[in-house]
């Protein structure tokens, strides 16, 4: 048997769950205030405080750090990698510590795991973070040397997804070529090809679809125009990009229901804006199944939007069934991606991977 403990830090909350073998037998969204956070400059300045969070949070389960097999925190900011589950090391640690890569919430999850499980002797783990770098080098041209498109999406979620799409057709995910959207707070719309993301929008704050909070590729001479207008800041040209873009800046809401709910009452103005962001998801769509030369086996649709089967599901299947058969499924189960990806190390199903050996390895063979 074995116990897996899972950290997976938001920006104002830290997921934990505590798994025995496959199954989930403690779960617990630990919320921290606004104001307690407030108290730290720094993302890593909080390590120590979300580190004691998760020591009572275990003891209160009535469990001891020594009872776990493993640690698996979120994947944060690391250095672009490869996907796969990666052995936490210093250097990673360094990477997470300094920012080197930005703040983000999610590089604390190594760094808890890092500490709980050097505590007890045991071994800390990564699985696919928001990096994860596999694309082709034809997809990384931008159209000028200045810029280069990055993959950062949602990993996690896709990779796992892909793997039980697979399972449920009685393929390998190393054997299918699926297109893949997440649909959440960001969206990201990507050519898996055997087993490796071969192209991808960056879903953060740069190309694809505008979503709930983010605007997607912008028309770039009147992006430029407005930069240098003189009425914005840098902060607020920024926050038009991801925060207030999408559903928000056209219907002032990020949420989707709500959309969702005006649509229903009839709100004709919301149905196509509603519908304008499906438009531009199935070109994404369309986009992908063209990287994989049309040789596309499933399109699959995650995320929390693909529980919308009234508006935007039908919406999507109607434009792109004719590429492949459409499977949803909904939400994206991090704690459980995380625990299973370890799982399969623990049981020599899956070869873990050294982050510095691949990071050393990647800087010489991508430029």
């Amino acid at each position: 048997m074995f116990h897996i403990l899972v950290i997976n830090p938001g920006s104002t909350s830290t997921k934990v769950a505590i798994f025995e073998n496959d199954e989930m037998v403690k779960v617990q969204k630990l919320y921290h205030p606004v104001d307690e956070l407030k108290a730290f400059r720094h993302v890593v300045d909080q390590l120590e405080f979300r580190e004691c969070v998760v020591r009572d949070f275990v003891e209160s389960s009535g469990y001891k750090l020594t009872s776990f097999s493993a640690f698996v925190g979120r994947g944060g900011l690391v250095d672009p990698i490869p996907g796969g589950t990666y052995l936490v090391d210093e250097l990673m640690i360094e990477t997470l510590k300094t920012a080197k890569n930005g703040e983000h919430a999610s590089n604390l999850g190594a760094l808890i795991a890092y500490d709980l499980a050097s505590e007890v002797g045991a071994l800390a783990y990564i699985v696919d973070p928001v990096v994860v770098d596999e694309m082709e080098e034809i997809a990384r041209f931008s159209g000028h040397p200045d810029f280069q498109r990055k993959s950062i999406f949602h990993a996690l979620n896709q990779k796992a997804v892909a793997r039980e799409v697979a399972r449920s057709m009685g393929r390998g995910y190393e054997e299918m070529n699926m297109v893949i959207v997440h649909m959440g707070g960001g969206i990201s719309v990507a050519a898996h090809h055997k087993g490796k993301v071969i192209d991808v929008n960056n879903a953060l704050d740069g190309d694809g679809p505008f979503t709930p909070e983010r605007s997607g590729t912008l028309p770039l001479t009147q992006l430029i125009d407005l930069c240098f207008s003189g009425e914005y800041t840098y902060e607020e040209m920024r926050k038009r990009i991801v925060g207030r873009g999408g559903l928000v800046a056209y219907l002032g809401t990020n949420d989707a229901m709500e959309v969702q709910r005006r649509i229903e009452r009839g709100d004709e103005y919301a149905k196509r804006v509603y519908r304008a962001m499906v438009y531009q998801i199935v070109k994404w769509i369309g986009r992908m199944a063209v990287a994989l030369r049309g040789d596309v086996d499933v399109i699959v649709l995650t995320g929390g939007l693909a529980h919308d089967e009234k508006f935007l599901v039908p919406w999507i299947r109607e434009r792109v069934s004719f590429i492949a058969p459409v499977k949803v499924y909904p939400g994206g189960d991090e704690e459980r991606a995380l625990a299973l990806a370890v799982l399969r190390v623990l049981k020599g199903e899956e070869a873990v991977k050294d982050y510095s050996e691949t990071v050393r390895k990647r800087a010489v063979e991508v430029p």
